[in-house]
């Protein structure tokens, strides 16, 4: 795998601490693990805090001049992360909730930023150890057990009779949201909705299983960094309803502004974006 990524020599390294973090949390699935709640009545577990604590360790030893911000451990001060240029942002458990429920829909996710900006992004699958990876103008590729890493792009069309399919979240909308959608249908036909977990939103459009992945409700950083990652190396792009790239600056507040992902060429880029802003 490795000579596919001599423009960068962490991926390897960080797609095996994914594999290994994922090990670190399947003894916790579906075996009545505790939760607890954080301060922002967001559940966690005894897995989250595994995987975290290997992916710290392992990201460190790696290179002990990069600074880890991760979601079990993001309390470190603007003041702080203002004056890093280049950072690891992990969520070392994506999906918690859907973790608890059972569901196979959980990730371990792993992204590499320079400057605000996603170098590369690793998303690893616990259950089923499918792997995604890459970052713009590496490319971008999807991993399954026992088989080479199959590279993988963004469809710019659909054939003839296809439904344009929107990625959304089980859990999560808004009224913004939804009127996005009709606006979409109006001018698209009728939408197929794919409802999926966690960063997995992202590695649908990166494979080329759905067209858009609209988000106008909360998230926060390390839910989206990896995966875009990915996407962004697959021939996708993510932009904030004005229209600019998605990044990652040190702000006060380490929730993301509303976000569109998409193919970078997609015909329909501009009437989104006009739906975006209405």
């Amino acid at each position: 795998m490795s000579e596919l990524f001599l423009g960068h020599p962490f991926i390897a390294p960080v797609i095996e601490l994914a594999r290994q973090a994922g090990e670190a949390i399947l003894p916790y699935w579906r075996a009545d693990v505790a939760v607890t709640s954080k301060a922002d009545d967001s559940p966690v577990t005894a897995a989250d805090l595994a995987a975290h604590h290997l992916i710290l360790a392992g990201l460190t030893a790696l290179d002990p001049s990069i600074p880890v911000l991760s979601e079990e451990d993001a309390d470190i001060d603007q003041r702080v992360r203002a004056g890093w240029q280049r950072w690891w942002l992990v969520d070392p458990l994506d999906g918690t909730k859907e973790f608890i429920s059972g569901s196979e829909e959980f990730t371990v996710n792993i992204a590499l930023i320079e400057q605000g900006r996603v170098v590369f992004g690793v998303v690893s699958i616990p259950t089923t150890g499918r792997c995604y990876f890459g970052g713009a103008g590496l490319g971008a590729w999807r991993s399954d057990v026992n088989a080479a890493p199959k590279q993988i792009q963004v469809r710019q069309t659909r054939a003839a009779g296809e439904a344009f399919t929107v990625v959304a979240s089980r859990r999560h909308t808004s009224p913004e949201q939804e009127r996005l959608l009709e606006g979409l249908s109006e001018g698209l036909g009728e939408l197929k909705l794919a409802n999926i977990g966690s960063s997995l939103k992202f590695c649908l459009l990166a494979e080329g299983s759905a067209d858009c992945y609209p988000r106008l409700a909360p998230t926060s950083q390390w839910d989206t960094a990896a995966a875009q990652g990915v996407l962004e190396g697959a021939g996708g792009e993510v932009l904030e309803l004005n229209g600019k790239p998605f990044s990652y600056p040190a702000r006060e507040s380490l929730l993301n502004p509303f976000f569109l992902a998409l193919p970078a060429k997609a015909a329909w880029r501009d009437r989104l974006l006009t739906l975006a802003r209405s």
